[in-house]
């Protein structure tokens, strides 16, 4: 059995025995086995989106037990795909993506549509696959930080994933068009059975104060979170909070700071 403490190193102690004051344990649904059938089936979903989901929580080494290991890879068009990929060039093959995600025991992979169709054939039977509809294309200069789709739902379907990835900068100039693309691109994957994964993230300079970096407070990815979840995303990826008070600080809230506080 995996060690937990001492992976955690100096940290475990305080992260471990640690117990949330705001919100009680009772109150949260919680990973377990049987996730799909307490959680997910209560939602206004068809059979064939719980079949996905299904499929993804059954997967690999962590199958059966209400959490996800999946490996995204989409760094060839969101970071350079000289400057992810060169260090350790058989990773420009897309083939080796996906026996990496295979061989690490992942419950999917999740890529770009040309990664993923470029093997389909091959491994779309063997492995979930996740695939990324939109992107932050990286050769705009000066660069813009915005989500353009690269796919649509159908293609990935055509190619047999069992679910689509998206991304909104939330806070961003572009986020009220990316909500709307991709609110449209999950009502359509959902009427094909297929689950959705929202990356929902903050962009905006503005959340940047004395210092301080709110793109990764409490309170305002909590709120990517709720449009996430507004949205109907099936799973929401969201960076791990390291502040709080980003309502107060940017002084953004509309009502009485004590909302925010």
């Amino acid at each position: 059995m995996t060690d937990i403490a001492a992976l955690l190193g100096n940290e475990a102690e305080s992260l471990l025995s640690y117990q949330c004051k705001g919100i009680p344990k009772d109150m949260l649904h919680l990973p377990g086995p049987d996730y799909v059938d307490r959680v997910i089936s209560q939602k206004d979903l068809k059979p064939g989106v719980l079949r996905a989901m299904q499929t993804l929580y059954n997967h690999g080494r962590m199958a059966g037990s209400g959490y996800l290991s999946i490996l995204p890879v989409d760094q060839g068009i969101e970071h350079s795909a000289g400057a992810s990929f060169a260090p350790n060039p058989i990773y420009f093959d897309p083939e080796n993506i996906v026996k990496l995600a295979i061989e690490g025991g992942c419950n999917a992979v999740a890529s770009t549509l040309g990664v993923l169709g470029s093997v389909a054939r091959k491994y779309a039977h063997k492995i979930p696959f996740l695939v990324k509809i939109n992107h932050n294309e990286i050769l705009t200069f000066p660069a813009i930080y915005d989500q353009t789709l690269f796919a649509s739902v159908d293609q990935a379907f055509d190619m047999g994933a069992v679910a689509v990835g998206a991304t909104i900068y939330f806070g961003s100039a572009e986020s009220r068009r990316q909500i709307q693309e991709v609110s449209e691109a999950f009502a359509h994957a959902h009427e094909l059975g297929m689950a959705t994964v929202l990356w929902a993230y903050l962009r905006n300079p503005g959340f940047k104060k004395d210092g301080v970096d709110y793109h990764v407070s409490a309170d305002l990815t909590g709120q990517a979170n709720h449009l996430a979840a507004t949205l109907e995303a099936d799973i929401v990826k969201q960076k791990m909070a390291e502040n709080n008070g980003g309502y107060n600080a940017i002084k953004f809230g509309k009502t009485h700071p004590n909302v925010y506080s």
